[in-house]
């Protein structure tokens, strides 16, 4: 294994088991402010979003050429969307004011304990594609990997506050609810060593252009159909439009320094 793989490999577990981050604010925080959750899950949208179009498509559309790049662009969107409505899934910030922790009966406590292993479940299922598209990018350019890296981890802090929280209020179990959190997670390193195992021996310009469009197409779709809808659930929209314009200055401002 070389050492750009296996920095891509690392960056991907980093980022999916970010996870366990969300898990350890539901233990113990239990639920971080609306503020902070409005403008860290802004700001991971606008990372990459402005990611996506200034540096991942246009690297496709120089590889493969304009229109293969798009077709692949549109093909990675077509693809969440698909995932999306075979395997829905939430946060709970979508759902923030219904106040249903309070309520203590078995019914209520088998109900939540069946959505964070559902929601689990379809988590796992969202991060894998997540884990191939970290891997390709960290491969092409590991700068660049490292702030797609980080965009992911932030969006998967909430994950994990979503998976554990229902877990925890139902079960009483602190490590029930870790672990669960932890196994959504570790499908986005398993999705990345997938791409290893696959990719490598047949990786080429084309191949990487072509990961990188279809990257770009899954990010963006992760940031409009869920990171900036949640980022907004939480009735701060000043705050959120502020996080993704500093998320899209700090990634214009990194790239910059990068060049």
């Amino acid at each position: 294994m070389t050492p750009d793989v296996g920095f891509a490999l690392l960056l991907s577990a980093l980022a999916g088991l970010s996870t366990t981050i969300g898990s350890l604010l539901a233990l113990f925080v239990r639920k971080p402010g609306p503020r902070l959750m409005t403008l860290t899950l802004g700001f991971s949208g606008g990372v990459m979003i402005l990611v996506s179009f200034v540096e991942l498509l246009p690297g496709g559309i120089k590889a493969i050429g304009f229109a293969p790049a798009n077709l692949v662009f549109f093909g990675g969107m077509a693809a969440m969307f698909l995932i999306d409505e075979l395997i829905p899934h939430d946060y709970m910030g979508e759902h923030h004011h219904t106040g249903a922790e309070n309520e203590q009966d078995a019914a209520l406590q088998s109900r939540l304990l069946k959505a964070g292993l559902f929601v689990a479940l379809g988590l796992g299922i969202h991060n894998f594609p997540e884990g191939m598209a970290s891997f390709a990018t960290a491969l092409s350019d590991p700068q660049l990997g490292m702030a797609i890296a980080a965009a992911i981890a932030i969006h998967n802090i909430p994950e994990g506050l979503a998976v554990s929280a229902p877990v925890y209020a139902a079960t009483g179990s602190r490590s029930k609810a870790f672990w669960w959190s932890f196994l959504s997670g570790v499908a986005e390193p398993v999705g990345a060593l997938l791409a290893a195992v696959v990719l490598l021996p047949f990786l080429n310009e084309a191949i990487l252009g072509g990961l990188l469009s279809a990257v770009a197409g899954i990010m963006v779709f992760i940031s409009l159909d869920e990171l900036l809808p949640v980022s907004r659930a939480y009735e701060e929209e000043h705050l959120s439009i502020i996080g993704i314009v500093v998320g899209m200055a700090v990634m214009s401002f990194s790239l910059w320094m990068l060049k």
